[in-house]
């Protein structure tokens, strides 16, 4: 693997051993290793924070930028995400045991989504999971420190390192994604099916470039050396003019996760990590929103996996940790909640964004296209608790005000009227009214036949 800056690597353990010390010394910031490159379109002059880095907040406006991945192409930076490399003779059997996912079938290049859970059934972290060779593999998401930390608590011939700053991630999603990656690697990308990847040469360097779908969309991510990230942003960037390529700021980036109907840990649920020595260390800054109120303790923020959209069929043939619980859970004919979509009654939406024109009680603030951090939002039925309300967001290709919620089952057919609690207890709070909404808000077009294009 390669190695970092000597300064990223340094900064980034700091910052990882002590997340709440001062800015200035104890823990100066660390941006991305393509701010100098970010910097030259960053416009708005502003940055924001999504887990170590900094990023830019927009580059030319939000509502643009959130709907390039529909209208032509994006270009985003996730390198935030932990990276966590795994490998040894029991890498797979322990990656096996750790996630829900059957990985007998693996194929070399492939890509998975890794849902690791908890005894309880609920998860733990979740990510995706990259086989680099036999024994090798590469786990990225919001936190590795699960992943970590189980690991040491086995006998596992297995190594695992947080190798975070040592690598880029940036995302190329939008049905113009294909047309520009091909012209700046010189090569075609037809024959790469979704969920895998191969190695390439892009601009005198050695990437990895995956086809994902993070946005709903036909998409790619590039992973590459932290030393070469300016040099492979503004290649991507130049070759991407054409095409309407957007560079993506972090204020815009939710907003396509909500319209593909994907939960974002830290945003839309908390990790059952949170509160065992595996807890992610990303996640120790900054409140909640919204007003859900928390009845059975900070567990109410957890989520079973089934909460958020993945499915469980009880036809397992492995053993993985949290097994017996959901399949305890099954026989018992739970959960209870399930994941749809919300939309938000336009009307009252619009009377929330224009009471700051009018007389009266102020509501709480309705941030644009989203609130940036967790926000929870108490969803009822006749005046029942019935359902939480996540990720509200305004989208400029639905021009919908759209949210997830876990609800009900017996509340979560299409079509079913809602009302969503909103701003925080003590506040001057609002009933807004939604229709439940099946998943995804639009065509999942993640699979989309390429040869065709």
């Amino acid at each position: 693997m390669p190695h970092p800056p000597a300064d990223q690597r340094e900064r980034y353990d700091r910052l990882k051993a002590d997340p709440r010390g001062a800015f200035d010394r104890e823990r100066p910031a660390i941006f991305s290793p393509a701010a100098a490159a970010q910097d030259e379109g960053n416009g708005r002059t502003t940055v924001k924070r999504f887990g170590p880095l900094y990023l830019p907040s927009e580059y030319t406006g939000w509502s643009e930028e959130a709907a390039a991945h529909v209208e032509s192409a994006y270009l985003g930076d996730w390198s935030s995400l932990a990276k966590v490399h795994v490998r040894g003779p029991e890498a797979l059997s322990f990656l096996g045991w750790l996630g829900m996912n059957d990985l007998s079938r693996f194929e070399l290049g492939q890509v998975k989504h890794h849902v690791q859970l908890d005894e309880h059934g609920r998860v733990a972290s979740e990510g995706i999971l990259l086989r680099l060779g036999d024994d090798e593999f590469l786990y990225t998401a919001g936190s590795g420190d699960w992943l970590l930390w189980q690991l040491s608590q086995g006998e596992w011939d297995a190594t695992a390192d947080d190798i975070s700053p040592e690598l880029f991630i940036f995302g190329v999603q939008g049905p113009r994604s294909i047309h520009v990656l091909e012209r700046v690697l010189g090569a075609s990308l037809r024959d790469l099916r979704f969920n895998r990847s191969r190695p390439a040469r892009l601009g005198g360097t050695d990437v990895r470039v995956l086809r994902t779908g993070i946005s709903g969309e036909l998409g790619y991510e590039v992973h590459g050396p932290a030393d070469a990230a300016d040099q492979v942003w503004r290649a991507i960037r130049d070759a991407g003019a054409d095409d309407g390529l957007k560079q993506l700021g972090l204020r815009a980036q939710p907003v396509q996760h909500i319209e593909a109907g994907i939960a974002t840990n830290g945003l839309d649920y908390f990790p059952a990590a949170a509160i065992t020595p595996g807890a992610p260390w990303q996640f120790t800054q900054g409140g909640i929103e919204g007003s859900f109120v928390p009845t059975g303790g900070f567990a109410d923020y957890f989520r079973k996996p089934v909460e958020l959209g993945w499915q469980v069929r009880g036809d397992f043939t492995h053993d993985f940790l949290g097994k017996d619980a959901l399949l305890a859970d099954l026989a018992a004919g739970e959960p209870a909640r399930v994941l749809a979509g919300l939309i938000w009654n336009a009307g009252d939406v619009a009377s929330v964004l224009t009471a700051f024109l009018d007389d009266g009680p102020l509501p709480e603030p309705m941030e644009l296209p989203r609130v940036a951090g967790p926000a929870f939002d108490t969803v009822l039925k006749d005046g029942a608790v019935v359902g939480v309300a996540t990720g509200r967001t305004v989208s400029p290709t639905l021009r919908r005000m759209i949210s997830l919620v876990t609800i009900a089952r017996e509340h979560s057919a299409p079509g079913t009227e809602v009302v969503v609690v909103w701003g925080r207890p003590g506040t001057p709070q609002r009933e807004i009214r939604a229709t439940v909404a099946a998943l995804p808000f639009k065509p999942d077009n993640r699979r989309v036949d390429v040869s065709q294009l």
